[in-house]
């Protein structure tokens, strides 16, 4: 399986997101960039999850049927050609960082796959959901790690 190259201009991988993009903040999207999608690619998937929250793994935005041509997305908006699914708080699009007071960082994985098909998956995924519908149809992944703490 192929490395795609997934980066944000807002934080670096292992650092800390800004509270702007926090759930508590304006709750904005940060900013992403990729590259490395295979000629083959059917869509991108994007996928960002807190496997540190208490209740278990959070998923904070999932998005399918990324347009494989496209190379990022601009802060606040779905990437090209996607479809925001619901979050892990019940709304549809991002759902920013929101750990509990007093809780060391959590990490938020943001996981963009690279599909041969497209992804099947419920309105309301959990990430397990997602990482079985990707699991067997992937060509490339990047991931990027982003840091927040209350």
């Amino acid at each position: 399986m192929a490395d795609m190259d997934l980066k944000s201009s807002a934080f670096n991988d292992h650092s800390f997101i800004a509270r702007e993009y926090a759930y508590e903040g304006e709750n904005v999207s940060p900013p992403l960039t990729w590259s490395g999608a295979p000629d083959d690619t059917a869509e991108l998937v994007l996928l960002c999850e807190d496997p540190d929250a208490p209740s278990g793994t959070f998923v904070h935005w999932i998005v399918v049927g990324i347009d494989p041509h496209s190379d990022g997305v601009e802060p606040g908006r779905c990437p090209p050609g996607g479809t925001e699914l619901v979050n892990g708080y019940g709304e549809r699009g991002w759902g920013g960082p929101h750990p509990p007071p007093g809780d060391e960082a959590h990490r938020y994985f943001f996981r963009l796959y690279a599909l041969a098909e497209p992804c099947v998956v419920p309105d309301a995924p959990s990430a397990d959901e997602v990482h079985g519908a990707v699991e067997k149809q992937q060509l490339a992944s990047g991931t990027l790690v982003g840091l927040y703490q209350r």
